[in-house]
């Protein structure tokens, strides 16, 4: 009796750990490579796989720690191709706020909130939930729920316009992140002294010391979209820079 009681202890041990083992294993992160081959499922458009050369969306994903199953805010979001991105990784049981402010959707006609209703007709992206509001936006978007944040090419504009609208825009999004959430910050790479405003773009250094500013650490920068070729003194509209800019990848953490 002593010994069948051992062995079901035993067995009862074994699939305890087994459980534990996937459970574990289902959150783990995305490889590139894995990623990469997701996102080039025929059903995400093709505009936006012909675009991912030159934006890396998998490499960025996976710098950014992104998972299966995670809360995730595009903030900023335009036409969505990042909130596209975002679906992707967190997969059908993640959840991805794809924000943009009103003032932003009326640009060009309309165009930004014609390309993301197409986007997200037919409830393609099931996941995806719409925020047209500016942050902070607690009733859409509860503050401490978001694991990932994004924005890509953006704070150069609010900065550039306005620091402390730039500021306020990092404390928001640092409002809406869980206790050790992260903020990823692409833009493009301006110069001290440089005619930022003009050029469409910022220091990085200027992205630093708001982020820090409002309490995120700088855990780690990537150079995945970095391009030596780019003197920052020409517009990111230049027609020999247009999508292929020197641009910095920040990673932010809200600490726990």
């Amino acid at each position: 009796m002593q010994r069948n009681r051992t062995l079901c202890a035993l067995l009862v041990g074994c699939m305890a750990i087994g459980v534990a083992a996937c459970a574990a294993g289902s959150k783990r992160a995305w490889t590139t490579v894995d990623l990469a081959t997701e996102l080039a499922n025929p059903t995400r458009p093709q505009m936006d796989r012909d675009r991912d050369s030159d934006r890396k969306p998998a490499e960025l994903m996976t710098f950014l720690g992104v998972e299966k199953g995670m809360t995730a805010l595009d903030v900023i979001a335009a036409g969505g191709y990042m909130t596209d991105v975002l679906a992707t990784a967190v997969g059908p049981t993640g959840k991805v706020y794809s924000q943009n402010p009103p003032a932003f959707l009326r640009f060009q006609n309309g165009a930004y909130d014609k390309a993301l209703a197409t986007r997200l007709a037919n409830n393609r992206l099931p996941q995806v939930v719409r925020v047209d509001v500016d942050l902070p936006a607690s009733a859409a978007i509860p503050a401490g729920t978001v694991d990932v944040a994004v924005t890509a090419m953006n704070l150069h504009d609010i900065y550039n316009r306005d620091a402390a609208a730039g500021q306020k825009f990092l404390n928001d999004v640092y409002t809406t992140l869980k206790p050790g959430g992260v903020f990823g910050v692409i833009d493009h790479v301006g110069s001290v002294g440089g005619d930022n405003q003009k050029l469409h773009r910022m220091p990085k250094s200027v992205a630093i010391d708001g982020a820090k500013a409002s309490g995120f650490v700088v855990e780690a920068e990537s150079n995945a979209l970095a391009h030596p070729n780019d003197d920052h003194t020409k517009s990111v509209f230049d027609s020999t820079l247009r999508g292929k800019t020197d641009q910095f990848v920040l990673k932010l953490r809200k600490p726990q």
